[in-house]
């Protein structure tokens, strides 16, 4: 992911100005670099590197996620829509 595309999740998923770790700014980040990976590997099917640092940024997305539904279940819900994330 580039500099200038993160710096726009950010600003589009950010509560203030200055928002660049809050739970739903993290998750969006994740989930960029998830897409990106998930992409790549479709490509480099034996590339067990990069899966399993796939698989710790999945995982690491599904605790974020399990922290903001509890503390926000309503923005958990936007923010699942806007992700795209359930299917």
């Amino acid at each position: 992911m580039k500099r200038d595309e993160k710096k726009k999740v950010i600003v589009k998923h950010a509560k203030h100005a200055k928002d660049t770790g809050s739970a739903q700014v993290q998750i969006a980040i994740l989930t960029e670099r998830i897409n990106e990976l998930t992409e790549h590997l479709k490509d480099h099917k034996k590339d067990n590197h990069s899966r399993r640092g796939l698989l710790a940024m999945v995982g690491k997305r599904r605790k974020l996620l399990n922290y903001y539904k509890t503390k926000s279940p309503e923005g958990y819900q936007e923010l699942i829509k806007t992700l795209d994330l359930r299917k």
